[in-house]
């Protein structure tokens, strides 16, 4: 870092690549970044404002638009002034000021390391929330500034930053090509988890330093005269490794620092295919290659794309050196990310694969349209993406990331967590508010389950939970529930039926024929024939014939024959002629009752389903509560047209805010023959009105004909159905 660092020096050298810079709007936010500091925050306000200063000259070097230069001075408006961020807002517009509150967000995220999942799911999650690249690229700028500066910070907080930066930061900068920062993040990292090793390591190398610069320098000059004097063009150039790549090899291999033989790497970059073999021939010739250390990757290219030739060579004065050599082009497919080498040498896998490496190799792609300033406009528009839409990353109340679905919920958060949590969870806080429980999650939401013992799943949960883990938990505990429910309602049928014939179910459980009787009917428990009769697949009617002795069920006066359907309907719903507009074939006798839940109307696809102890509920075909029922409880039923009756249904009107829309709305309703049974009117905070109806109508045709009616008033522009 400079010591005379300014804005006028920076903007000096920005001209140097682009000189026709206008700096008008970074030395605007400058200047509104001073006025907010010292008003605010005086007795920092140089500290900030050369913080500031140094995240700019980050992204300076970086090349990045104009528009990232004036993110990175305003980002931290909202720490050091909450009211100054609706002054920015005026002065910037709302886009930028989107930004700084995206940033300010991203950066309060609470990071707890636990495992390998959960910190690429912190990443993840990260890239998700920034969803923009210049958010990304000034949170990068902003860490590197904070590890630079640690140094007066308590050990704790010292070893938090460090870790985060390890396990967030370092590898972001390596996915998005920036080398450069990637090694600082992580020799600072170091510094502060590893202080004695890398005190160590840094008074090791800096004995070595002259002698090593000498020795690079020398061994550059000689691969280039040997070039020059077989007539190939290339470039060389020669590299030490990061301390923070030293200490894992050292860790990795178990060996001392004067056991590293290849500290320092060489890359011979040229024109053709040919001069690669070429060059090879040349280095090994001069240079005696050591066994086992060559790889062709441009004969039989990794399946990353890569392409290079790596060789291990003993060097002059005896030292060993690592030399790659590659084209022009072959270059710039490895640094510009296709092989995807951050993956390899993270996990140390040379294969990359998945959408999540496409994605990217989309943004390194971006990060080098940002560094052409012609192109500021564009990159800004592009920016802004979904860069992980299938996915949303929420923290529990202890600071763990999960992983869930887009339009996942509390419920599915709960079972996600454990089974037991899910099943009796009966409410949720989502940043510490109160939530319903179908509300959908969203990036970085803190959530708490709330839960009451011995609660049970709900049926309507199905409607909306996402995941295949809830969804299957609910599905079994509904399917238990009603088995209970079969066993103890096929039970009181059976015991019913038993007492026309002077018969206890124990009395008749004692009976020869009983076991032979079900077997008969092909069940192997008594609990599976219970559940049946429950379940109405088996009349307990027809199950006396096969339990009972024959010469018993002479002498006894059966019941009147009936159809077996009506006799389980007529059971659990009692004898009541129904008048509705429905029928049912063989059937004459029985309850009926339309669904809340749909509120079906005639002219609708309809059935209808056999309840316990309420007789046969109505629901349109489509219904959700249909969808997730017992297929066997479901039976056929068809409108009667014969018969006519008035059906209320709700309807919700949208519409201007304008005086006498009520009357016109009302005139409409009665041109279309409709009965108005109630009306509410209420207007949203954007003076939107928003009328609610419940009308009389005869079918839905009626209906149709009355929103047709509705939808004709000047100001009216939505319709909806409500169905309960």
């Amino acid at each position: 870092m400079t010591a005379d660092l300014t804005l006028d020096s920076l903007l000096h050298r920005i001209r140097q690549d682009n000189p026709a810079f206008d700096d008008g709007s970074l030395r605007r936010a400058y200047a509104f970044c001073r006025r907010v500091y010292r008003r605010d925050a005086a007795d920092s306000a140089d500290a900030h404002l050369y913080h500031l200063l140094e995240i700019l000259e980050i992204l300076v070097h970086l090349k990045v638009d104009e528009s990232t230069l004036v993110l990175g001075l305003l980002h931290d408006i909202p720490v050091v002034s909450a009211a100054a961020m609706s002054e920015l807002k005026t002065e910037f517009g709302a886009d930028l000021f989107q930004l700084v509150t995206v940033g300010h967000r991203v950066r309060q995220i609470p990071y707890r390391k636990s495992n390998q999942q959960q910190v690429e799911n912190f990443r993840k999650m990260f890239m998700t929330m920034a969803r923009d690249l210049r958010v990304v690229l000034v949170s990068l700028a902003d860490r590197v500034c904070t590890m630079r500066s640690l140094d007066h910070e308590p050990p704790e907080r010292q070893r938090y930053f460090s870790r985060e930066t390890l396990e967030i930061y370092a590898p972001l900068a390596n996915r998005l090509g920036i080398s450069a920062l990637k090694g600082e993040l992580e020799d600072l990292a170091l510094r502060f988890l590893e202080p004695e090793r890398y005190e160590e390591l840094v008074s090791q190398i800096s004995r070595q330093k002259e002698e090593r610069d000498t020795y690079v320098a020398g061994v550059k000059a000689q691969i280039r005269q040997l070039l020059e004097k077989n007539a190939v063009e290339g470039v060389v150039s020669g590299r030490s490794k990061h301390l923070y790549s030293v200490y894992k090899k050292m860790e990795r291999t178990g060996v001392d620092l004067e056991e590293i033989y290849d500290l320092t790497a060489f890359r011979i970059l040229v024109t053709s295919i040919a001069d690669c073999y070429a060059v090879l021939g040349l280095i090994h010739a001069t240079w005696k290659p050591i066994p086992g250390r060559f790889k062709d990757y441009i004969a039989m290219p990794k399946s990353n794309m890569y392409q290079s030739l790596h060789t291990t060579v003993i060097g002059p004065f005896g030292e060993r050196i690592e030399v790659q050599i590659r084209t022009h082009a072959m270059h710039r497919v490895a640094e510009e990310g296709v092989a995807a080498h951050w993956k390899y040498k993270e996990s140390g896998v040379a294969e990359a694969s998945g959408a999540d490496d496409q994605r990217f190799r989309w943004l390194r792609q971006l990060m080098d349209w940002q560094q052409d300033f012609s192109l500021s406009q564009e990159v800004s528009s592009s920016g802004l993406v979904d860069l992980f839409p299938e996915e949303v990353y929420v923290f529990t109340p202890g600071g763990d990331v999960k992983e869930m679905p887009k339009g996942a919920t509390p419920v599915d958060f709960a079972y996600a967590i454990h089974t037991d949590l899910g099943s009796q969870c009966v409410g949720a806080r989502i940043n510490g508010k109160h939530r319903p429980l179908r509300t959908p999650l969203q990036n970085g939401d803190i959530v708490e389950i709330q839960v009451q013992a011995n609660h049970h799943p709900s049926k309507d949960w199905l409607s909306f939970v996402k995941t295949s883990k809830a969804r299957n938990r609910i599905r079994q505990h509904v399917k238990a529930e009603q088995r209970e429910k079969s066993l103890e309602f096929g039970r009181e049928l059976l015991e019913k039926e038993l007492r026309k014939y002077q018969y206890s179910l124990k009395r008749a459980q004692a009976l020869e024929s009983f076991k032979a009787g079900i077997e008969e009917l092909g069940f192997k428990e008594f609990d599976d024939v219970l559940a049946a009769v429950g379940y109405g697949k088996l009349t307990a009617g027809q199950l006396m014939g096969h339990i009972l002795p024959r010469e018993e069920l002479r002498a006894a006066t059966p019941p009147a024959k009936k159809s077996a359907l009506s006799r389980v309907l007529g059971k659990i719903g009692g004898r009541k002629h129904s008048s509705s507009a429905v029928r049912i074939a063989g059937i004459d006798d029985v309850m009926v009752r339309f669904a809340q839940c749909c509120n079906p109307l005639p002219g609708e696809e309809v059935v209808g389903f056999i309840t316990r102890g309420h007789g046969l509920s109505i629901h349109t075909a489509d219904c959700s509560q249909v969808q997730t029922s017992e297929a066997e409880r479901l039976i056929e039923v068809e409108w009667d047209l014969d018969k006519t009756s008035n059906r209320s249904v709700k309807i919700r009107v949208f519409c201007n805010n304008q005086k006498g829309m009520l009357v016109s709305l009302s005139g409409a309703i009665t041109a279309a023959d409709a009965n108005i049974l109630s009306a509410s009117v209420n207007t949203t905070p954007q003076q939107q009105g928003v009328s609610q109806f419940e009308i009389d109508v005869l079918n839905l045709e009626h209906l149709n004909r009355v929103i047709r009616e509705i939808k004709k008033v000047r100001g009216v522009y939505r319709v909806e159905r409500l169905r309960s």
